[in-house]
């Protein structure tokens, strides 16, 4: 469902208008990096991921069977809480499962189960054995993993990639030391290491079918797993 055009509670003194965009933003919603489609007042500065701008009022997730999430619009109680998905803190919108007391990023809340570019899967799991080839450790948050089983990386990676190159995403400096925005994420090359690089054949053409689709990753943690998007951060690996 997408409306060009919606009024919001969190915003309630302009409309905001659906706009698709390559330059990252940060969500005024859950207060974290977005790219892609998403809501914008241009007056005001204020953006908002789908996911953030036409929430569900409560939702179930496979992951949790037991448990129903609700919306809230700020962290419930007093202490700190965090993303059960990426680990990530909560600042903003969550979804909240009073009973069991889990927390859901709304764009983590959504991730898709499966990633499909075509030729690669790539599976959401909540929790996977195997290292990660971003951070080299097990466990941690939900991973996103290959169809062979031998490529995995966190959720939690990703976000910290974005995080670790926030001033990147937005700023370059040129000569004159003016600031610029810079309208691409940057290049993740070297950000990975694969088990299968020196190796040849199947497992290896596997794996690198599997890094290219690392742009699904991206743009389905930024909120927006699309085509578009994915196949520009494609072009930087």
């Amino acid at each position: 469902m997408r409306y060009n055009e919606i009024s919001h509670f969190s915003h309630p003194q302009h409309i905001l208008k659906f706009e698709h965009t390559e330059i990252p933003f940060k969500c005024d919603g859950c207060r974290e990096v977005g790219i892609g489609s998403h809501y914008r007042c241009s007056f005001c500065d204020f953006d908002l991921h789908m996911h953030c701008a036409i929430p569900s009022l409560s939702i179930y997730h496979p992951f949790y069977t037991k448990c129903s999430f609700q919306f809230f619009s700020r962290p419930p109680g007093d202490t700190p809480r965090y993303c059960n998905a990426c680990e990530k803190d909560i600042t903003g919108f969550v979804y909240h499962c009073k009973s069991c007391g889990f927390d859901l990023h709304p764009c983590c809340a959504k991730l898709p189960m499966v990633l499909d570019d075509g030729e690669v899967k790539l599976y959401l799991y909540r929790k996977v054995r195997a290292p990660c080839h971003r951070c080299g450790r097990k466990g941690r948050s939900w991973s996103y993993r290959s169809g062979c089983k031998k490529y995995n990386l966190h959720v939690a990676c990703v976000r910290e990639m974005l995080v670790e190159n926030w001033h990147e995403l937005y700023f370059r400096h040129d000569k004159g030391s003016t600031r610029k925005l810079e309208t691409r994420i940057p290049s993740l090359r070297n950000t990975l290491e694969t088990p299968h690089k020196r190796s040849k054949g199947k497992v290896k053409k596997c794996c690198e079918m599997a890094g290219l689709a690392l742009q699904f990753v991206i743009s389905a943690v930024l909120g927006d797993p699309t085509a578009l998007i994915a196949g520009v951060i494609g072009s930087l690996m």
